[in-house]
């Protein structure tokens, strides 16, 4: 049986007792970040052992969004833009900015998929807003839910052909947001009616999207007391229900300051609300290990999402597409190239 649960790990190198962990209590997948990734050849070792650990099949993610989220990077992979780059060329032509876009994550992808790394969290569809918390900043598109909206579109596309899983994030939206949910809790007192013209916009348009990942952000207008990602109320009526998003719903780091309790009691409100997995990033062993204890195996309903979202990929594949693409072709049609 599979738990609900994404784990990172400490290091470079896989732990005798991760491992045991592992393969004790088998979970859906597993994240990496940069702690992790030393050289291409040492990840794909590392990727290796964790599938022998949890399953053949378990998928491996990163956050590779460009700019200043990166996790594998110079001088191993190309440096790639962050997203407002692709967001100030649509300002003059969006259909250039959208093809942009899809070559660009198409060579993204194409990296992680040589790593043997199967799911991005990427792209953001949060908005671009004077008022947000730079967390956001430059990790967003534009402004503009209608761009944020194509450009998503392309970025889906072209990890999709590349054989990589998109992630859309953070759903219903952390760009309004003032706070860094990676240490406080924020809370948005914006009127529903304006975020569903705004916010909600660009994760309507791509609700077709294979997965999602949650927010950390109260939106009093939605459910004043609980952040999204632990909220039955926001996740049944706005994420499935207004927005109709029927992917795989991933919560964001459980690990993140925005959230309290233990652990494990954060791992269990996630999934009871809503989430069908839930990630634990730190790498911490003795939280692994509470959460893995606690928390009920993966129920049908997300195993069929997962299953939905790999059938998305399958059908956008693209490799002869792909492996013809040159970085610095696709560098010559950045602005200032």
């Amino acid at each position: 049986m599979t738990l609900p649960v994404i784990f990172g790990i400490a290091g470079p190198e896989l732990r005798p007792e991760e491992q045991a962990l592992f393969r004790e209590f088998n979970p859906f997948g597993f994240i990496l970040f940069a702690r992790n990734l030393d050289t291409p050849t040492q990840t794909v070792g590392l990727v290796k052992a964790l599938r022998e650990a949890a399953g053949a099949e378990a998928p491996v993610l990163i956050d590779q969004e460009g700019g200043r989220v990166q996790r594998f990077g110079p001088p191993h992979a190309p440096a790639y833009p962050p997203a407002a780059v692709y967001g100030q060329l649509a300002t003059s032509d969006l259909a250039r900015a959208g093809e942009t876009v899809r070559i660009g994550h198409a060579l993204l992808g194409r990296d992680l998929a040589g790593l043997g790394i199967d799911v991005n969290c990427a792209p953001v569809l949060d908005l671009a807003m004077e008022e947000g918390h730079a967390v956001i900043g430059d990790r967003a598109f534009a402004g503009d839910p209608r761009v944020v909206a194509a450009l998503g579109r392309a970025a889906m596309d072209g990890l999709g052909r590349a054989g990589v899983l998109p992630v859309v994030k953070h759903i219903p939206g952390h760009g309004r947001a003032r706070a860094d949910s990676h240490k406080q809790l924020p809370v948005v007192e914006t009127p529903r009616q304006v975020l569903e013209a705004t916010d909600f916009v660009p994760f309507r348009v791509l609700r077709d999207a294979p997965v999602a990942m949650t927010a950390h952000v109260v939106y009093a207008a939605l459910d004043a007391d609980l952040p999204v990602t632990v909220s039955a109320k926001a996740i049944r009526e706005v994420v499935r229900g207004r927005i109709g998003f029927e992917g795989l719903l991933l919560s964001d780091d459980l690990c993140m300051g925005a959230l309290a309790g233990a652990m494990e009691q954060r791992a269990c409100a996630a999934l009871t609300a809503g989430c069908d997995v839930v990630l634990h990033c730190s790498g911490n062993i003795d939280e692994m290990a509470a959460i893995a204890r606690a928390v009920p195996v993966m129920t049908d309903e997300a195993s069929a999402r997962w299953r939905s979202a790999l059938t998305w990929l399958a059908a956008r594949r693209a490799p002869e597409q792909v492996r013809s693409l040159e970085y610095r072709s696709f560098r010559e049609c950045l602005p200032h190239g």
